[in-house]
């Protein structure tokens, strides 16, 4: 089917071909014009071609009424115009005709071709009428007048509505072109906002592991140790006062620096919260924005508050010693200063695997390496089989069984090496090598 002045992309309410019923009803008066005017037309044909008056009307109204198919079949209302031409009749099917058929997506070969037999045929029926007035008396003109009446009529019947066709045509096209794009634009639209926010949610994701991360290095290792020195304590109160005494001491200092680190933390997810919620004031089409401050501000955090750095690792190693671990730290190469993610990530990596020892091996002794090299920094831990192989802790200290994990990723997210397991000797070991920058 072939569109004409209508939006091709409207929905098909109308009758047949038509898509909407208001074509239908135009094409229908448009086609009892046409066949009016040539059923009156079709008089004279009648009496010039020696035929039945009543034949030469019906001839018309037939010949007229096929306007009707102007947007089914412009090709074919074209050719039916043409051929009726030298009959004097079919002058306004013509010129509609015409118009539909440059209005329709066809191609310009075909519009040029039948414009111009149309055009041919309209200029010799016209030069042929008016040099027979003359001959006759009806026109005294000069015969100058013959190819200026000729060409006028020709050019005024087939020039005005093939432009106009071919006008609207491109404009039906063009408006199309910028539905489709615009259409085009809204589902990219939508597929961004969706991708937002998947981006979103994936930050909060991130936000919420490194938080219970955070959570888990801060808490586990300081109640652990906690914990180990209450059962000391516990075990020494009557028997030696004074390191109950210190014990006691230790507890207190631990449980401060606990509280301390997750004030810290707290304050840091107030920050974040009220971020959020500026953030959630935005339009949509700001929620990938909203998802990438969120994700930044994810890796951000982990060095905006004042966390743990390698300068802090013999007061780590103090810690366990303290808490009764046998502990040997060993540095090797020169000591200089890293990214705060990364001094952070190597502090915690040492942090959790004395954690570690405390739950699983207590009282074994323990290895803790640090090297610095050219473009990365090594660390490990190793211990020894524990006093009593098989025993836990006498402090009975839980695991939560996610310690292991959150070294692992803290080390990939930096783009470095994590490897953990059991010794041969029985004990366990985890290193763990991150680049420097």
């Amino acid at each position: 089917m072939t569109t004409t002045g209508e939006e091709g992309s409207a929905a098909v309410t109308g009758p047949w071909w038509w898509a909407r019923w208001r074509s239908a009803v135009l094409d229908g008066a448009l086609a009892l014009a046409s066949a009016a005017e040539c059923g009156a037309e079709g008089v004279p044909f009648a009496r010039d071609a020696g035929i039945l008056v009543p034949a030469g009307i019906v001839f018309g109204l037939l010949a007229g009424s096929v306007l009707v198919l102007r947007r089914k079949w412009p090709i074919a209302v074209v050719l039916v115009s043409i051929a009726i031409t030298p009959a004097q009749m079919g002058f306004l099917m013509g010129i509609v005709g015409l118009y539909t058929l440059a209005a329709a997506e066809l191609p310009r070969r075909i519009i040029v071709a039948l414009a111009g037999m149309s055009l041919v045929g309209t200029l010799i029926v016209t030069f042929v009428r008016v040099r027979q007035d003359m001959a006759r008396g009806d026109l005294t003109l000069g015969n100058w007048f013959v190819p200026f009446a000729s060409i006028t009529t020709s050019l005024g019947l087939t020039a005005p509505p093939l432009l106009l066709g071919l006008y609207v045509g491109a404009r039906r096209r063009l408006m199309e072109s910028l539905r489709e794009r615009a259409d085009s634009l809204e589902r990219e639209l939508q597929l961004l906002a969706e991708r937002a926010e998947e981006r979103a949610e994936w930050a909060r994701g991130e936000e919420r592991t490194r938080i219970a991360r955070e959570m888990h290095d801060v808490v586990a290792h300081r109640v652990s140790l906690m914990v180990v020195h209450a059962a000391a304590l516990q075990a020494v109160a009557r028997k030696d006062p004074e390191k109950a005494v210190r014990n006691a001491a230790l507890v207190g200092d631990m449980g401060r620096q606990a509280l301390t680190e997750l004030r810290e933390m707290l304050g840091v997810l107030r920050a974040g919260d009220a971020a959020d919620r500026r953030e959630a004031s935005v339009p949509l089409a700001a929620v990938g924005a909203a998802a990438a401050a969120a994700a930044s501000r994810a890796v951000v955090d982990d060095g905006a508050a004042d966390g743990p750095c390698l300068s802090e690792l013999d007061e780590l190693v103090g810690q366990s010693a303290a808490a009764g671990m046998a502990v040997d730290l060993s540095v090797q190469g020169a000591v200089r200063t890293y990214a705060v993610e990364v001094e952070q990530t190597a502090y915690r990596v040492v942090q959790e695997a004395l954690t570690n020892v405390h739950k699983h091996a207590a009282g074994a002794k323990t290895y803790v390496r640090l090297a610095h090299r050219v473009s990365e920094i090594a660390m490990q831990v190793e211990n020894e089989p524990p006093p009593e192989p098989g025993s836990a802790s006498a402090a009975r200290l839980p695991s939560g069984g996610n310690g292991l994990l959150g070294m692992r990723e803290r080390v990939l997210a930096l783009g470095g090496v994590f490897v953990s397991g059991p010794t041969d000797a029985g004990g366990f070991r985890v290193s763990a090598v991150i680049p420097a920058g």
